[in-house]
C-alpha cells in the first residue's frame, strides 16, 4: 500500500485535495457541482480528473475509477453556522452529509473523512446527522472518531474550528491519532500579508503589519443565495476592524505609495483586503489560481479547508492505514 488513493467530494476551490496531495494520497476522482470550483481545480491541476455533478446525482457505478479507494474525503460548505443560513439552506447541508456517507456503501473506501463547522464533532444542531452516522458506519465496518481542529494549530493565520469525522476500517482503526499542533507559535495576519502589503510600495505597510498580530477571523464564503464579497457578519467585522481593516468589502487590489492607512477616521480610512489576500489567510498558495469573478471567488476560498489542516488529517489516516 504504497501509493495511497482517494476520491473528494465537494472539492470547491481544492484545498483539502491539495492538502491530501501533499500527504501523499492520489485523486482518482474529484467532483463539485459549481462551475466556477471545476475550474478552479483544473487550472491547477490539468491531470486531476475533475467532474462537474451535485454529490446527490452522482452514480459511482458510472466512474470505476472511484472504487477501491483508500479514502473518501468531503470538505463539505460552511453554512449551517451562519446566522444567515435559512431553512432550506440547512436541510440542503444535512443532506449533503448523509450523501457522503452513503456513498461509502458504493465505494467503499478505507477511511473516510468529511469536515464541516466546529458543531459537527458536538453540537445538538447534529445530534440526528451523527445518529446517522454511526448507525451506517458501524454497519459497513468502520470504527470512527469525531473531534475538532483549529487550523492556526497548523500554522494557518486564522481562528478556524473545523468539525471532522474520520472513519476507518476496523482492522486499521486502532492506529489512528487525530492530528497534533505543528507549529510552536500561531501565525498572524500581519506575518502572514506583509509581503503582499508591501508589494506595490504601500509607505503604511510596515505600521500596519506592526499591529496585525493576532490570528484573523474565521473567513466565511455564504451560500449562493446570500452574503457578497465581505468579512462576516458585524462582530467578525468589529474584530477586523480593531486590525484596521475595512471589513465592509473587499478590496480590487493592494494598497499603493498614495494610500494614507488612518482607521482613527473610520472604515474609509482602513485598509481592505484583497481576494488573493484572503486566499493567504486560508494558507492556499500564491500560485493557486482561483477562478471566476470576486464573490466567486471568495466564496470559494471561504468554503474551503486550509491545505495544512487537510495535510495534517491526511498523515494522519496514511499512518493508521500503513500500520
Amino acid at each position: 500500500m504504497n501509493g495511497l488513493t482517494f476520491v473528494d467530494v465537494c472539492s470547491g476551490a481544492g484545498g483539502l485535495a491539495l492538502g491530501l496531495e501533499r500527504a501523499g494520497f492520489e485523486p482518482r476522482l474529484l467532483l463539485d457541482e459549481d462551475t466556477d470550483a471545476c475550474r478552479t481545480l483544473r487550472a491547477n491541476r490539468p491531470r486531476w480528473n475533475v467532474l462537474q455533478t451535485d454529490l446527490l446525482d452522482l452514480d459511482p457505478s458510472e466512474h470505476p475509477e472511484s472504487y477501491d479507494v483508500d479514502l473518501l474525503s468531503a470538505g463539505l460548505p460552511r453554512v449551517k453556522s451562519s446566522a444567515t443560513a435559512t431553512r432550506a439552506e440547512s436541510g440542503e447541508e444535512e443532506r449533503l452529509l448523509r450523501a457522503a456517507v452513503y456513498l461509502t456503501h458504493a465505494i467503499r473506501p478505507r477511511a473516510l473523512l468529511v469536515e464541516n463547522v466546529p458543531a459537527l464533532a458536538g453540537s445538538d444542531m447534529f445530534r440526528d446527522f451523527r445518529e446517522f452516522a454511526r448507525a451506517e458506519l458501524e454497519h459497513l465496518g468502520y470504527k470512527f472518531s469525531w473531534f475538532v481542529l483549529n487550523g492556526a494549530d497548523f500554522g494557518v493565520p486564522q481562528d478556524r474550528r473545523q468539525g471532522l469525522l474520520v472513519a476507518i476500517k476496523e482492522r486499521w482503526f486502532p492506529a489512528f491519532r487525530s492530528p497534533s499542533s505543528t507549529v510552536a507559535q500561531h501565525v498572524s495576519v500581519g506575518e502572514a500579508l506583509a509581503g503582499s502589503m508591501r508589494s506595490r510600495g504601500w509607505r503604511d505597510a510596515d505600521r500596519w503589519v506592526a499591529q496585525a498580530t493576532t490570528v484573523a477571523p474565521t473567513l466565511v464564503g455564504g451560500s449562493k443565495n446570500r452574503g457578497g464579497a465581505d468579512l462576516g457578519l458585524s462582530g467578525t467585522k468589529r474584530k477586523w476592524e480593531k486590525m484596521g481593516v475595512n471589513a465592509g468589502s473587499l478590496g480590487d487590489e493592494i494598497p499603493g505609495p498614495d494610500f494614507v492607512w488612518s482607521p482613527e477616521l473610520g472604515r474609509e480610512g482602513m485598509v481592505r483586503l484583497t481576494v488573493d489576500q484572503t486566499a493567504l489567510l486560508q494558507s492556499f498558495p500564491e500560485d493557486w489560481e482561483i477562478t471566476g469573478k470576486k464573490t466567486a471567488r471568495y466564496r470559494q476560498i471561504g468554503h474551503a479547508s486550509p491545505p495544512p489542516v487537510g495535510e495534517a488529517l491526511g498523515r494522519a489516516i496514511a499512518r493508521a492505514l500503513r500500520s
